[in-house]
């Protein structure tokens, strides 16, 4: 039997062009991402992780190479069809939250499944209630503390019960406590949803709860660990 690929990125590469020349961003990158695995992307500044990230998620196009996505030809979809297969099975948790600050944690964590056309109270109160904030669901983002913020980031990726999770330096605004909190809800929403999780860290610690480490060294891939 045929493993399952959640993900299959095939000879990828990016470049820009600037006044110095052309630059490469990534260059000849290729691995696989099984179904329910969770890898990490580890690499110094500029190593090109995020925007390894950004083409995973079809938020951005590459000069060469090819990405498979949960059986999606990834590129040969238009903007509206990578946006449709990201909305259905795609979560995502970002370093600086990128939460509404006119919507309260109930309303932020609603949005996905309200744009989506589905039920959304019951769901986002209940996920909101797992990562522990039952008490705070009508607050806004201003009123909540980064480990707050992050939680609420949390239950709006996993409300949409996502096939797959990208999260980039999601303990990276956090100070050491809070970070391992966050950690700590991740995996054990991951391992309740059985998503398959691409994260993207400096954070040595929450690399290592991975079941693989892949790192970038000048835009090329170094190491799988």
């Amino acid at each position: 039997m045929s493993q399952v690929h959640s993900i299959k990125v095939s000879n990828l590469g990016k470049q820009v062009v600037d006044s110095a020349g052309t630059i490469d961003i990534l260059a000849d990158v290729s691995f696989d991402v099984q179904k329910g695995e969770a890898i990490a992307i580890t690499g110094s500044s500029g190593s090109g992780k995020s925007t390894l990230l950004g083409l995973m998620a079809g938020l951005d196009v590459p000069t060469s190479g090819q990405i498979s996505l949960l059986g999606h030809d990834l590129f040969s979809l238009d903007e509206e069809g990578r946006a449709a297969l990201r909305a259905a099975h795609v979560g995502f948790v970002f370093q600086s939250f990128q939460l509404l600050p006119h919507l309260t944690a109930l309303e932020n964590v609603m949005l996905p499944l309200e744009l989506a056309g589905r039920p959304a109270v019951k769901a986002a109160t209940e996920v909101l209630d797992r990562v522990g904030l039952a008490t705070r669901l009508h607050h806004y983002p201003r009123t909540l503390s980064g480990g707050e913020q992050q939680r609420v980031s949390l239950a709006r990726a996993f409300v949409v019960e996502p096939s797959l999770l990208f999260a980039d330096e999601p303990t990276g605004s956090l100070d050491e406590h809070n970070g391992a909190i966050i950690s700590e809800l991740l995996f054990a929403l991951l391992s309740e949803k059985q998503s398959t999780l691409v994260l993207v860290t400096h954070d040595p610690e929450l690399a290592n709860r991975c079941q693989r480490q892949l790192r970038l060294h000048g835009g090329r891939l170094e190491a799988q660990a």
